[in-house]
């Protein structure tokens, strides 16, 4: 993410965003639905942020709403309002804050709501009194650490991202990495694992945003009909909604790898199709590996058909280690 460099400056003082700027207003958002994920592995799951309407519209509008009362009551104050689009450090001055405190998964915990809030900022040119910081009340748990499926949380307080299957299924544009393919299970898009381990998330409650409810489809969606979904689709059935980040190759890669974790037969055929007609060279490449991951007689018929007729070196490398690999798992299972 690279992106978080380039404005590296502008992160640390917010003066040279909105020029005079002398106070952050830090705001959450409660986001959370009370519904849980099954354990159908032919079934994804979708981070419970993404699971409704794009948050950046209705936070971004309730923060403007705020800055026009703010400029009703002294029309000399400039401000400007931020969610998660612009080069500020949200996280950081909510920690900031008597709002909440980072906990050791990174992200801003409260006592009362825990972690299940969108945060935006409002810059203003104006002194106003500051809160004092909220303490640190992680203690001695380390269950989020326990429960990151990539061990991602690499140390109290210290995330590498390139293992995070958030990042690796939104932010990433490649292919995933080989060895951490069967640790995303079957996420999708995001993951809440750190979140969902945290005891004080014991203390949300569901939001009064309809907005965030969950769309059609969106909790725990079929994995063989998503892999199937051509990019016209894609873009209505994730229009105005934060699954659109991923594009429609990284999110149905995302899907491939998901089919293949379950190991189930009943996802070979969807499998075979994706590996031989989608336009996606990343898809395929995905698709390769899930046929390789169930490791079932006809995977391996049609990776070996699919060999003969595919153009791009890459997946016909994949099909080859996808190949290689699935003989040691048909290995694995047949035993001594």
């Amino acid at each position: 993410m690279h992106y978080l460099e380039r404005q590296a400056s502008r992160r640390l003082n917010p003066a040279l965003i909105l020029p005079n700027a002398r106070s952050i207003v830090v705001l959450a958002l409660n986001y959370y639905s009370m519904m849980s994920n099954g354990k159908d592995p032919l079934k994804g799951r979708i981070s419970r942020y993404a699971w409704g309407d794009d948050y950046h519209d209705a936070m971004r509008f309730r923060l403007e709403e705020l800055l026009h009362f703010i400029q009703c009551q002294e029309p000399s104050i400039q401000g400007r309002c931020y969610v998660d689009t612009g080069p500020v450090m949200e996280k950081v001055w909510g920690a900031a804050t008597c709002l909440g405190w980072m906990g050791k998964n990174t992200n801003l915990i409260t006592r009362d709501h825990g972690s299940w809030f969108f945060l935006g900022v409002i810059l203003l040119d104006t002194d106003l009194e500051p809160d004092s910081r909220e303490k640190d009340f992680c203690g001695q748990c380390n269950r989020c650490i326990k429960a990151c499926p990539t061990g991602a949380i690499v140390a109290p307080y210290v995330l590498d991202a390139r293992l995070c299957v958030s990042y690796l299924t939104i932010e990433h544009r490649g292919p995933i990495p080989r060895l951490l393919r069967t640790r995303i299970g079957n996420r999708i898009y995001g993951c809440d694992d750190c979140q969902e381990a945290c005891p004080w998330n014991r203390f949300a409650v569901s939001t009064v945003e309809t907005g965030f409810n969950p769309r059609t489809g969106n909790h725990m969606p079929d994995l063989i009909r998503l892999l199937r979904i051509p990019p016209g689709e894609f873009r209505q059935r994730f229009r105005d909604s934060p699954i659109v980040r991923a594009s429609r190759g990284g999110f149905v890669r995302n899907v491939a790898v998901a089919l293949g974790n379950s190991g189930s037969e009943e996802a070979v055929p969807v499998l075979d199709e994706a590996l031989r007609e989608d336009t996606s060279p990343l898809v395929r490449i995905h698709a390769a590996w899930a046929l390789g991951n169930v490791a079932s007689k006809r995977a391996f018929l049609c990776l070996q058909s699919a060999r003969t007729r595919e153009p791009e070196t890459p997946v016909i490398d994949e099909i080859d280690l996808a190949l290689a690999e699935g003989r040691k798992i048909q290995a694995a299972h047949a035993g001594p």
